[in-house]
């Protein structure tokens, strides 16, 4: 059948480079639709024969935007590979500087990314769908907050990872130091204004998108409604865990299908390949790769808030719990299966990760200086956190000379490509009818892999200098009828 092709290209407000190819029919109608990452990652190659020690500050160059999460998944690797446990202020000083790192994640991701879908509408003008536009319409008071607060959450990982951006603190067996009296002070005092602030989202979440009837019935829609295995980590009582736990995978029903170690992975998680893509497409091995398609019998599954959320039987924190029960409530129970749904789970993990913050700077531990044990001998090791847009793999096998032989990183992005594929897809065909697409029609696609929060730096890596766009429409006999290019 003949044919016109849409292609969205760069797509935006997310971090790295990829496109959208969007295939109608002769109708109108769409037939397909793909999500393309035409970036190569290369760090598990060059990874090879590099002292073990360095890979926690190799990995975080994989992106800028969520270093902290590979810099302590290959601390934890590296722990296992060495055969060591840290001690537990250790622990605790990595989980405190993982909270800052998600108050800065989440809050850059709502107010600049994802959230001007709705703080400006779907619909408004591409200049005004970015954070100026939020600030025009939240108002310049609350845009200083989340200047303020984003600092706040860098300066948490700067105080305790050495920097702000690519931290140097994580060794195996421990952390490079302990936690100042003085410094102490300092995070708590930022621990509690981010509550407040992390309290303010949240209202202006409830005042400005569950507040616009229009906003529920498009999150509940079936254009955005997908039905996927969940997976996240849990701790030992099966509620949400950023910094370690065990792997839950449940049903799309949301019973438990699977629990296990992070060392297992290999068991529980296969990669397949297309042709048209640089990034894998993981999936559970019990079910098996069918294609893209959603359900019990698809080995598919989705990670990020909404995963976490879905995968837990609540929040470890109690304000977080609270918000937990009204999602749920509000959205018809669990599990949640609205793509645009992430955006409320990340804004209750936003709230977490301040509570939880507090909890640990006002540990009396926290300032121990038994910060470091030593490690064994090399061997091989796998770290598992939870990145701010999901579970986050690292594998790593050490020679005698612990030199890296062998490495194997999945990062929450591609462990969410087949679920995003087919959220556009599904979107694109739910809301394109006719040739006549509208920018604001394909922003809308755009917002069912902007949930995710996806960031293609991570899923490959290749820097290719610039961001050209360049839209073609084709007629039905794939003749090009128009080129925009900026």
């Amino acid at each position: 059948m003949s044919t016109k092709t849409i292609t969205i290209n760069p797509i935006t407000r997310l971090e790295g480079h990829g496109k959208i190819e969007i295939f109608l029919n002769e109708e109108g109608n769409v037939e397909n639709a793909y999500f393309q990452v035409p970036e190569l990652r290369g760090f598990e190659k060059f990874c090879e024969g590099r002292k073990a020690e360095d890979m926690p500050i190799i990995t975080t160059r994989i992106c800028g935007v969520c270093p902290v999460a590979h810099h302590f998944a290959s601390t934890k690797a590296l722990d296992a590979a060495f055969n060591v446990d840290p001690p537990s202020a250790a622990k605790k000083l990595r989980e405190l500087m993982y909270a800052g790192y998600v108050i800065y994640d989440h809050t850059l991701h709502f107010y600049y990314l994802g959230g001007p879908d709705f703080i400006v509408g779907p619909d408004a003008p591409p200049e005004k769908r970015n954070i100026l536009g939020v600030i025009e319409k939240a108002g310049m008071d609350v845009a200083k907050e989340v200047i303020k607060h984003r600092a706040y959450g860098q300066q948490i990982t700067a105080i305790l990872g050495g920097k702000a951006t690519h931290p140097v603190c994580g060794l195996p067996g421990g952390i490079s130091k302990p936690l100042s009296e003085d410094n102490r002070q300092e995070i708590e005092k930022m621990a509690v204004s981010c509550l407040k602030f992390a309290k303010l989202t949240l209202k202006i979440f409830h005042d400005i998108v569950l507040g616009n009837p229009k906003y529920v019935d498009m999150i509940k829609s079936d254009a955005y409604t997908m039905k996927t295995y969940y997976m996240g980590l849990v701790d030992e009582n099966n509620k949400v865990n950023f910094y370690d736990g065990k792997i839950r995978v449940v049903y799309p029903s949301g019973g438990e299908f699977l629990k296990f170690e992070p060392r297992d992975y290999l068991t529980h998680i296969g990669e397949h390949v297309e042709e048209w893509t640089y990034a894998k497409f993981p999936f559970l091995k019990q079910v098996g790769w069918k294609g893209f398609v959603g359900g019990s019998d698809s080995g598919i599954y989705r990670v990020g808030p909404l995963g976490r959320l879905n995968v837990s039987e609540g929040m470890a924190t109690p304000l977080a719990q609270e918000e937990y029960e009204v999602m749920y409530k509000t959205l018809g129970g669990k599990p949640v299966h609205g793509t645009l749904a992430f955006h409320w789970a990340r804004l209750i993990e936003l709230l977490y990760a301040t509570e939880r913050a507090l909890e640990l700077v006002r540990d009396p531990e926290i300032t121990s200086t038994n910060v470091r044990n030593k490690p064994g001998e090399p061997g091989e090791g796998v770290g598992v956190v939870e990145a701010a847009r999901g579970t986050l793999y690292h594998h790593y096998v050490l020679d005698k000379d612990a030199l890296i032989k062998d490495v194997n990183l999945i990062v929450a992005t591609t462990n969410n490509y087949p679920a995003i594929c087919m959220s556009i897809r599904d979107a694109a065909k739910a809301l394109i009818h006719g040739e006549n697409v509208s920018e604001g029609l394909l922003n809308r696609v755009e917002m069912a892999f902007r949930a995710y929060d996806p960031c293609l730096a991570c899923a490959t890596h290749f820097a290719v200098g610039q961001m050209p766009l360049q839209l073609s429409v084709y007629d039905h006999n794939r003749k090009l009828l128009k080129t925009l290019v900026r």
